[in-house]
């Protein structure tokens, strides 16, 4: 009986020590060794949500671990922003973000509750979403010219519904450059929106080819150009906004953020593992097939792009008058 106890009283003694020990070897075991949380700025069925899924499918495979996607929108992508911003540093909480929230947030939004650049770090870029004009099919127009005669001729009555800041702002700039009177009406994601644009309750909106394509296939939405300076490889039949409306020119872009301060290896590794994805020509195409315009680069070369495209947006919204909101 005392041999026992001897024993019972040596095991409970050095539990602690070998439940220590066995923190410390999963804490120092190679990264990584459990799931990843991937926030999502945008609803379930967006753009970003469609092509990430694709990428994050086969980024979960190459690492060997789980990737959970979280779908966190809400003013303008700042509430997923916000989540990854102050979560620990250590790889396992990641954001896809794009120019809504870290490129036009800051132009847009009184009360920033994250800096786009001090607060993250940049992994690696993704590609490009380029956005196009859609209308309901019931409005007698089939060009942008066509669009804006009617907008002059009754000012008011067209609307244009918004479900990130390059809809906003897009939608703000053509009334801007093409002089027309637009009601906008805003929305928490693409989704909703497309859904009242379909049901004819708006006009009009600009929305992300991934997002908009298959209701446009459908017959249900009627596509007029793209948002880029030039034509875009994916929609090559489709003119641009720029060919009517001069000085038009918007693109909307995705890439991967950690938390600031992250370590370098991990940076590296994952920027490794992403652009490996994304080069693929199999990733590439069925990507292409959802309208993205897919390609990467180094985490240096993200970072110079984000804080390039925080001058292109500032100057987008000072142009298009919009005021913070």
């Amino acid at each position: 009986m005392f041999a026992l106890l001897k024993r019972y009283r040596h095991v409970a003694a050095t539990a602690p020590l070998m439940l220590a020990m066995i923190a410390t070897a999963s804490a120092q075991a190679p990264y990584p060794n459990r799931n990843i949380t991937l926030v999502l700025p945008f609803a379930a069925g967006s753009g970003t949500d469609t092509t990430t899924r694709i990428i994050s499918k086969e980024l979960g495979t190459a690492l060997g671990v789980g990737i959970v996607i979280e779908n966190k929108p809400g003013a303008n992508g700042s509430l997923a922003a916000s989540q990854v911003a102050r979560s620990a540093p250590d790889g396992y909480t990641l954001m896809v973000s794009t120019n809504t929230p870290h490129s036009a947030n800051p132009y847009l939004m009184k009360n920033m509750t994250y800096d786009p650049v001090k607060d993250f770090t940049p992994v690696a870029r993704t590609g490009d979403l380029p956005f196009m004009l859609v209308i309901h099919p019931d409005i007698p127009a089939n060009s942008v010219a066509d669009l804006i005669a009617l907008a002059k001729k009754e000012p008011g009555k067209y609307s244009y519904a918004s479900g990130s800041s390059a809809a906003i702002v897009s939608g703000a700039t053509f009334a801007s450059l093409a002089g027309i009177d637009l009601l906008h009406v805003p929305y928490k994601s693409s989704p909703p929106a497309l859904t009242d644009l379909i049901a004819g309750r708006v006009s009009m909106m600009f929305i992300d080819v991934p997002t908009g394509l298959p209701h446009v296939n459908a017959k249900a939405l009627k596509a007029l150009a793209v948002t880029t300076k030039q034509r875009s490889a994916l929609l090559p039949h489709l003119p641009t906004m720029n060919d009517t409306v001069k000085g038009f020119d918007i693109t909307s872009w995705q890439g991967y953020f950690g938390p600031a301060g992250m370590p370098k290896d991990i940076v590296t590794r994952l920027n490794a593992e992403i652009r490996k994805v994304v080069e693929r020509p199999d990733i590439k195409s069925a990507l292409a097939e959802r309208g993205m315009e897919a390609f990467s680069g180094t985490p240096e070369e993200f970072d110079a792009f984000v804080k390039e495209q925080l001058k292109v947006w500032e100057k987008l919204i000072a142009g298009a008058g919009i005021e913070k909101q």
